[in-house]
């Protein structure tokens, strides 16, 4: 046993007053130790049951990790009165994970969830015990999880992966939503992310096509692909979202009143919302059939076509990278930016008010940001206008 007197003014943490933890066996089996409290000037018993583990084999284990997990702690200065512990703490990293994502599972299934942003939790999930693994002492218990472990992770996507600053900022949010389910949960005291800042992002890697890329763009597909052109043109002049794109169906769709409706159990920001449906979209889709499918038919389904199963929202992604390969454009040119391309253009003929609306942006300020460089606005009476200066 290790000890030392205290003082006026000196850190709890400086108080190394214990007894090494032991295994006992019986009725009950359990690990405990005793530490000096310094709240009540006396040494108290942390004790660590392990009843719930059923197997006496993985109780010998599971006892010898905490006792050599928690020797070297205590020699190491920590105390657990002073960090006021709880007994969730020791959990182990592995079985959290594990419910966390049966957590995320649970939510896809009752539809609070989206099933693409439940992917996008567990591919960083992941991701994160990947990295565990490759860690020359990985963490076994949850309370490890920290500032220090985090913030390597995040360098580790940051450095060793050659990521760009927003994919970290991205984990970053993530590893906070996660955290603050571990701290509702009682498996952390503090959420350590708030301690970590973002990183400054560069200019997002998507442009908007120039106009003569876009002509370009309809003839090649006017050739080869319709059903495609169709999908960019929805993209071009409606601004939904490749995701909510693959969930629209037919019955969406109202011909006469030219308009969309975008499910709140879709749409990115869970509200409901109605988009402007184009004329020359209208004519596109008369000239493929479109209405001729039954009206439960998703309107992108296999190739692009109306189908009673959905398409996967990657085929336009994927599809556009062949046509961009093929007419030798650089990669910032992606099927996204077709909305970028489209707010840009309704901005200068109809207004960022309209644009803003047609986005089903909440701000001006978020549809600004679609609009960069010589693609932003400038109105003609700015010009023409006579001053006092």
């Amino acid at each position: 046993m290790s000890s030392s007197k205290t003082r006026k003014g000196s850190s709890i943490y400086n108080i190394v007053d214990y007894t090494l933890p032991k295994l006992h066996t019986g009725k009950n089996w359990y690990v405990d130790f005793t530490c000096f409290d310094p709240a009540d000037g006396k040494m108290r018993r942390k004790k660590y049951m392990l009843d719930s583990i059923e197997k006496i084999s993985d109780r010998k284990k599971r006892a010898a990790e905490i006792i050599a997990n928690t020797t070297t702690r205590l020699r190491n200065g920590w105390n657990p009165w002073a960090e006021a512990s709880t007994e969730r703490q020791y959990s182990k990293f592995s079985e959290v994970t594990s419910l966390y994502i049966r957590y995320i599972e649970k939510l896809t299934s009752n539809n609070t969830l989206k099933k693409k942003t439940a992917y996008d939790y567990q591919s960083r999930m992941n991701m994160l015990l990947e990295y565990n693994t490759t860690k020359a002492i990985p963490i076994i218990y949850i309370y490890q999880f920290d500032q220090s472990y985090i913030s390597d992770f995040l360098d580790y996507i940051l450095l060793d992966r050659d990521s760009t600053a927003r994919t970290r900022n991205n984990y970053r949010t993530w590893l906070s939503a996660f955290c603050t389910w571990l701290q509702e949960k009682k498996y952390i005291d503090n959420n350590p992310t708030e301690r970590i800042k973002p990183l400054v992002e560069g200019e997002k890697h998507r442009s908007a096509l120039t106009p003569s890329d876009l002509i370009r763009l309809k003839e090649y597909l006017t050739e080869t692909n319709k059903s495609f052109l169709l999908a960019c043109m929805m993209e071009y002049y409606t601004f939904i979202r490749p995701d909510e794109l693959s969930n629209i169906r037919l019955s969406d769709i109202n011909i006469k009143e030219q308009k969309v409706f975008i499910s709140s159990t879709i749409s990115k920001n869970r509200r409901d919302g109605m988009v402007g449906l184009n004329d020359t979209v209208i004519k596109m889709m008369i000239e493929l059939e479109i209405f001729d499918n039954p009206t439960h038919y998703y309107l992108f389904g296999k190739q692009f076509k109306p189908n009673a199963c959905k398409a996967d929202s990657r085929i336009f992604r994927e599809y556009f990278n062949k046509v961009r390969a093929f007419l030798k454009w650089p990669s910032n040119y992606q099927f996204y930016s077709l909305k970028d391309t489209g707010i840009r253009d309704l901005a200068n003929a109809e207004g960022i008010v309209v644009t803003r609306d047609q986005a089903r942006h909440a701000d001006i300020s978020t549809t600004n940001k679609y609009l960069q460089g010589s693609s932003l606005t400038v109105h003609e009476e700015t010009k023409h206008f006579i001053g006092g200066l």
